[in-house]
């Protein structure tokens, strides 16, 4: 019988990477002023297409921000 399971260590890391996103993304939105609820949140439900998303959408909302300036 093969056994597919992850090692205890394994899910440990996969639980610690995902709410350090989580928690980064909360306080960073918090932060600047975002709906830190839901970046938090769906920061907290996988790993890494949240934090690429709002990397993203903070780059453009910061570029938009600069372009409305001038």
């Amino acid at each position: 019988m093969k056994n597919d399971s992850l090692p205890l260590w394994a899910w440990l890391l996969i639980a610690l990477t995902v709410l350090t996103q989580g928690i980064c993304m909360f306080l960073d939105a918090r932060r600047r002023g975002g709906k830190a609820w839901l970046w938090g949140l769906w920061g907290l439900t996988s790993f890494p297409l949240p934090s690429v998303v709002y990397s993203i959408v903070v780059w453009l909302d910061s570029r938009r921000k600069k372009k409305s300036r001038k």
